[in-house]
């Protein structure tokens, strides 16, 4: 997006800072000035602050599957590729090298920051209607709490609703600061304000935005959708997603596209708000190997395997195996984005059918989806005996919409203890194998000494 202005906002990293208690390390620096209300919408429009989001979901779930040892030993060799092995093997540190900070933990702070530079801003700027000035603060509301439905599901327990009032969940920040005395607060309270927020302003946002980089309604009811879903409010998640579909519902139907022709996500109609990882993970040694298992329930003919997956050739090296997550090399630009999209809110919605013993209802949603990821010739529509089968054919079919796209593992936090989806995954690397049970503590990501050594406040995860 161009930018009419020479406006610079930067957020860096501080090297020293004395007396000061840091939560990301940031500050500002520049010649944004807080007097115009444009000013606040070209901040908006820069898609560095508010498009990336975390990487680690895809290399801690089941998704994937490193079984060679030359890629292995790649990974091993240096250690910019440590983080990689530290999620993917699930270790109770992430980010180990002496002053290494957590890059997902500063992405995302950095989102929450200028979204509440905006929020506190907005209101006292010059030039705008307040229209204009509602729509702005909207959109940063939405873009915040996005962030702390990130955060709160990396490094904090899942949402269980007899113990979120205690569970401790992220710092909960909502003013522009970066010296405030910081302690963790409850994951209950985190999903308040993602509720609160979201639920205020989605009146005053336009239905659907210029951009898919740019929150609109329909985008404020997707992210309501998935708080609701992790929350186990299923009948809420349902609603609010046939919300978002009212506005926003078109699929792409592979079978009349290509690999060179599937739209890039400015122009991807499933697409509801673009978020990117920051990382990309299309080449060696990082690529995503996906798991046998992964590949199993995909299957040959269904057009995500040709479209979304490669063989280890097409990464130009003899000595890998098996198949690739392909997500980021198809298109014209960068596919693999992980915020809302069309395919979710269909799947949540199918979920929540699911749950309260709508089997057809639940059906329907998840076979017209599939129509879209088959050749006519191939496509077989997917059956169910009872409300259980149905739900475990949503979850089946999330698996295979999702894969490489962070949803696994949120998926296989929420549903670790239910008796349905329940079981320990296993992987070996470089000879060493790491399991991780349903009880175990590694769902949830450690919060970086880093942080938690200017802020004895926040507590380290188990």
């Amino acid at each position: 997006m161009k930018q009419v202005f020479n406006i610079i906002f930067s957020i860096f990293i501080l090297s020293t800072v004395t007396g000061c208690k840091k939560y990301v390390d940031i500050k500002t620096q520049g010649s944004l000035v807080p007097k115009e209300t444009i000013n606040y919408r070209y901040l908006l429009n820069n898609t560095g602050t508010f498009e990336g989001t975390a990487r680690m979901m895809d290399l801690a779930a089941d998704d994937i599957n490193i079984v060679d040892s030359a890629q292995m030993a790649a990974l091993n060799a240096s250690n910019y590729y440590l983080y990689f092995i530290n999620a993917y093997t699930w270790q109770p540190g992430i980010y180990t090298i002496s002053g290494e900070t957590d890059v997902e933990w500063d992405k995302l702070y950095n989102v929450v920051y200028n979204s509440n530079v905006i929020i506190a801003e907005t209101p006292v700027s010059t030039g705008g209607s307040d229209s204009m000035k509602n729509e702005i603060m909207a959109e940063a509301k939405v873009y915040r709490a996005e962030a702390y439905l990130t955060l709160v599901n990396l490094y904090a327990k899942q949402y269980n609703a007899t113990t979120a009032a205690t569970d401790e969940g992220v710092p909960l920040i909502t003013a522009p600061t970066i010296d405030a005395k910081l302690t963790r607060a409850p994951v209950a309270d985190v999903y308040k304000l993602i509720i609160d927020d979201l639920t205020a302003v989605y009146p005053l946002l336009p239905k659907v935005n210029a951009f898919n980089t740019l929150p609109s309604r329909a985008a404020a009811f997707a992210i309501l959708a998935s708080a609701n879903l992790y929350m186990g409010n299923y009948e809420q998640a349902g609603s609010w997603a046939d919300s978002a579909l009212a506005i926003q519902n078109t699929l792409n139907n592979l079978a009349t596209l290509t690999t060179s022709s599937y739209p890039g996500r400015l122009k991807n109609p499933e697409i509801i708000l673009s978020k990117l990882p920051y990382t990309a993970f299309s080449y060696m040694p990082a690529a995503l190997r996906l798991s046998d298992s992964l590949l199993n329930l995909l299957g040959t003919t269904d057009l995500r395997y040709s479209f979304f997956t490669a063989p280890a050739s097409y990464f130009s090296s003899t000595l890998y195996t098996g198949r690739f997550s392909n997500r980021e090399n198809i298109g014209t630009y960068e596919n693999r984005n992980v915020g809302p999209s069309v395919p979710e809110m269909m799947l949540i919605k199918a979920e929540a059918l699911a749950r309260k013993g709508d089997v057809s209802g639940a059906l329907t949603r998840i076979n017209t989806l599939r129509q879209n990821r088959f050749t006519t010739a191939n496509y077989t529509p997917v059956t169910a005996s009872s409300a259980s089968d149905a739900l475990v054919q949503v979850i089946k079919e999330r698996q295979r919409e999702f894969f490489s796209k962070g949803l696994r593992w949120f998926d296989m936090r929420r549903l670790k203890d239910d008796p349905l989806f329940a079981y320990t995954v296993t992987r070996t690397f470089r000879g060493t194998t790491y399991t991780l049970a349903p009880n175990s503590n590694r769902y949830v990501f450690p919060i970086s000494d880093y942080y938690r050594q200017f802020n004895p406040g926040i507590t380290a995860n188990p």
